[in-house]
């Protein structure tokens, strides 16, 4: 079978209308603040946008299926259009001239993960940096859609666990029409946006910094428009603890949130997924807190002085702040989590393999995975010793089928092995074994922050130009659940059939 190529440069076309819209829309934030880079952001999208529209116009006359290799490729190579072409305001403007450069800022973006090449953010353009968070917000929503209404239908990664019930055939389906499911998301994506704006300009932030910040809070992305991040805000708790609240909703299954709006609270409280996630965080932000209470040394750690409600408070707020950061791969920081003694050290970088809830706009493996995972380890023990009963894996009291759990314990592996060659390939740009392992897990997961020469107080200008296309690379497959990037590279993907 032959690929309908029209369909998928017809898609292509609507993205770039997309992204040109946006663009309309950062130059309106640049005007507003008389930043000098107006026309330049403008005139970007008035690129985008007509490539767009003759894309459109050429291609109108597509035959309407989409069958599952056209699937793939919009989904895969959509990722990469929407970058490249969101290299534009950076150049136009001349904040970031150089294209490799502004290319990974804007996978980072795209793919929420938060890593930067920029050394004093706080110098650049009111405008770029508002295109520069809604990359963050566009990817964010963009993931959402697609895990929820896209990858089931291609049966990507294990998706049809979503506690959601994603569009199918069963009784708790969010919506049977995948277009009214991105609709509802969306809503709400918008909804908690607009809400942590106005909170966090209560709690003292500017209106630029408000929302810059709920953009990036609510995809998981981790930009922030000042250099030391949200450390910035140390000696005003109240905004950390919003930006805490936002990070564990975006954190959390969107369709959950739909539930629970709906008044089926009851619903969202129960899903396994949830609950586990939930308990995961307060656990390990009792570990953290209990060592940088008692091991850290507040004054290397750059946590604020004077501590605003004691030591215990400040020792809780940083320990769940930096938790759920790096679990929900937000990657915002409030100190430099890497001076907290070695244990925390190795006890974030193992976080970064954890990921937040299934649905969400969170990177990682995710926690539905890890919990599918765990039980069926559990149960290889009964196995071991009743050969001949039927175990099954359940979750939230259905049985899991075979598949699936082969499906995850597939992925898995395959996520390892893409986080092994990861480091592998940094090492070979003589990177060190911290840097190299914590790059590979960071761009991987898409958490931002890594470890040593590229810590949580460090951006990624120092990495060589071919270690940015190969931290961009994996920024991307790791956004895109791995098999919908990797299944491209294999010979029978593209054989006519």
């Amino acid at each position: 079978m032959k690929l309908n190529y029209k369909i998928i440069f017809h898609f292509f076309g609507l993205l770039f209308l997309f992204n040109g819209g946006f663009m309309f829309l950062a130059s309106l934030m640049s005007l507003l603040y008389k930043d000098g880079v107006t026309q330049q952001i403008f005139l970007s999208g008035i690129l985008v946008v007509l490539v767009g529209g003759i894309l459109m116009v050429v291609t109108k006359n597509h035959k309407k299926e989409l069958n599952k290799r056209e699937g793939y490729l919009v989904v895969a190579f959509g990722w990469i259009v929407m970058a490249l072409s969101g290299t534009l305001p950076y150049i136009f403007t001349g904040a970031i001239p150089s294209f490799t450069n502004a290319f990974f800022e804007t996978m980072s973006g795209y793919t929420t993960t938060g890593a930067t090449i920029l050394s004093d953010i706080e110098a650049v353009p009111k405008g770029v940096l508002f295109w520069r968070s809604l990359t963050h917000w566009i990817g964010g929503m963009g993931i959402i859609v697609l895990a929820i209404a896209i990858l089931p239908l291609l049966g990507i990664g294990g998706m049809q666990l979503f506690a959601a019930e994603a569009p199918g055939p069963n009784a708790d389906k969010l919506h049977p029409r995948i277009t009214d499911t991105a609709k509802r998301l969306w809503l709400i994506y918008f909804g908690y946006t607009a809400a942590e704006t106005i909170l966090l300009q209560v709690a003292g932030m500017t209106f630029f910094d408000a929302i810059n910040h709920s953009l990036c809070t609510l995809s998981t992305g981790g930009f922030s428009t000042k250099n030391a991040s949200i450390a910035y805000w140390n000696g005003q708790p109240m905004i950390q603890y919003i930006i805490i609240l936002f990070m564990f909703l975006a954190g959390t299954n969107f369709v959950l949130s739909y539930f629970a709006f709906k008044g089926r609270v009851q619903k969202a409280i129960k899903d396994e997924e949830f609950r586990l996630y939930f308990k995961f965080l307060m656990f390990f932000t009792i570990i953290a807190a209990l060592i940088i209470y008692f091991r850290a040394d507040f004054s290397i750690s750059s946590v604020e002085h004077p501590m605003v409600y004691g030591k215990a408070e400040a020792s809780i707020r940083h320990a769940l702040f930096q938790v759920i950061a790096i679990v929900t791969t937000t990657g915002f920081v409030t100190a430099d989590f890497t001076l907290w003694t070695p244990f925390l050290v190795v006890f974030f970088f193992g976080l970064m393999f954890l990921g937040g809830s299934a649905g969400s706009t969170s990177g990682g493996v995710k926690v539905v995975r890890h919990m599918i995972m765990i039980k069926n380890g559990f149960l290889e023990f009964k196995r071991a010793l009743h050969p001949n009963a039927v175990l099954p894996v359940r979750y939230n009291k259905k049985a899991v089928t075979g598949d699936i759990v082969f499906n995850i314990l597939g992925f898995f592996i395959l996520y390892m092995l893409s986080f092994i060659v990861g480091a592998l390939v940094f090492s070979m740009f003589q990177i060190d074994f911290e840097s190299s392992v914590g790059l590979s897990a960071s761009s991987l997961g898409n958490v931002g922050p890594a470890l040593g020469n590229f810590g949580p107080v460090n951006n990624y200008a120092a990495l060589p130009a071919l270690g940015k296309w190969w931290s961009a690379f994996l920024m991307l497959i790791g956004r895109l659940e791995l098999f919908t990037v990797l299944i491209l590279l294999t010979p029978f993907f593209w054989r006519n059939r």
